[in-house]
């Protein structure tokens, strides 16, 4: 398996992926595509101006939306034409460009996301790091969800023991962003994890 970041190694062999991928979504969301999913579930999870991070933001639909209902929203990721175009798209947040494995943002979040198979992109050394970090920017009390799919080289079972690696519990376990019950069976995994 090799340890390089899944979304660089992508932009290296093709340099018009990060085009491609806001193409699509904003193409996506033309057609009027339900693109927040991510973002419904996250807003009921915490009051209305709550300070919530999008870790690993993409072109920022989740955080926009979440920006777009009320919330305080921070977002992080290190391709920069991704981050552009969450800038120009959803103007109420703010976008930052950074690698998660370095995260050291002033202050903490009442919630932090991290949707979109985030965490499989990720060089596989960063991963405990990562979550560290991650962790160590929850405010009393809040809680961090991630989301990502089977067969993309990150057992579930190793992603819930790295994070108990840094003191995450699993709160609850789903299988979709829409509430179904995780099952050993499940081919996604929507983890609502706390500080312990």
């Amino acid at each position: 398996m090799s340890d390089q970041n899944g979304w660089l190694k992508l932009t290296g062999e093709n340099p018009n992926h990060s085009q491609w991928y806001i193409d699509r979504f904003r193409k996506m969301a033309e057609s009027g595509a339900d693109l927040a999913g991510e973002a419904r579930l996250i807003d009921a999870m915490v009051a209305r101006g709550s300070r919530v991070l999008d870790a690993g933001c993409g072109t920022g639909r989740v955080g926009g939306h979440l920006a777009a209902a009320g919330h305080d929203v921070v977002g992080v990721d290190l391709d920069p034409a991704l981050i552009e175009a969450a800038r120009a798209d959803h103007p109420k947040a703010e976008w930052l460009v950074g690698d998660l494995s370095e995260l050291d943002l002033p202050g903490t979040f009442d919630l932090i996301v991290c949707a979109g198979n985030v965490m499989t992109f990720v060089a596989p050394s960063t991963r405990v790091e990562i979550l560290g970090r991650v962790r160590r920017h929850l405010g009393e009390g809040a809680r961090l969800v991630v989301g990502f799919g089977a067969g993309r080289g990150y057992a579930f079972d190793d992603f819930l023991a790295d994070a108990g690696k840094v003191g995450l519990t699993a709160d609850l376990l789903l299988a979709t962003w829409d509430l179904r019950p995780f099952t050993p069976e499940s081919e996604f995994l929507v983890a609502v994890l706390s500080a312990q």
